[in-house]
């Protein structure tokens, strides 16, 4: 058995982290095309009867192949934590922001789509640092808003979503 590999997390000061606001990542690519039995195992999981994510020729007719639920953007471009050929893992550029704190919390969330993303389709996904909030204390610990933009493209270059993240890093608040 091999040790766990991590995400390396940048640390620095709020400056730091300042200078990689506009910062586009470079393209990153999924390592499989998306996948029918993932699209409905999916489903399965979440108990959607969506014939566009079941029925291949209802879903052929209407949108040239199965559907992914949109809740699987995401999931399409997460880096695998571990490759058998040793290659270290790319980790989303919201965790290569330079920052003190040693926690993160998803603050928000908001997606937009496009054409559906299909079966067969092999996407990549550029991600864009659009904004580092100042030091804000919550109920939770003292720390950063980072907002990100991610920009999810097919292979042939047509845009299909856009994913604006906003993550809070900090480090917890003592327990009372």
């Amino acid at each position: 058995m091999t040790d766990a590999i991590r995400y390396e997390v940048a640390f620095g000061s709020y400056e730091d982290a300042l200078r990689m606001v506009g910062v586009r990542s470079e393209p990153r690519y999924a390592g499989t095309a998306v996948s029918g039995d993932r699209i409905q195992h999916f489903a399965s999981m979440v108990q959607d009867g969506n014939p566009a994510y079941w029925d291949a020729e209802f879903a052929g007719q209407l949108w040239g192949g199965l559907v992914a639920p949109p809740a699987m953007l995401m999931g399409w471009l997460i880096p695998p934590p571990w490759l058998p050929d040793g290659q270290k893992p790319v980790p989303s550029i919201a965790i290569r922001v330079p920052l003190p704190g040693t926690t993160f919390i998803n603050a928000s969330n908001d997606v937009e789509l496009f054409p559906p993303i299909l079966e067969g389709d092999r996407l990549h996904v550029v991600e864009e640092v659009v904004s580092v909030s100042a030091e804000k204390r919550t109920k939770v610990g003292v720390g950063h808003f980072v907002e990100t933009c991610d920009r999810y493209y097919r292979d042939d270059g047509s845009l299909v979503a856009t994913n604006r993240n906003t993550l809070f890093r900090f480090t917890p608040a003592e327990a009372e």
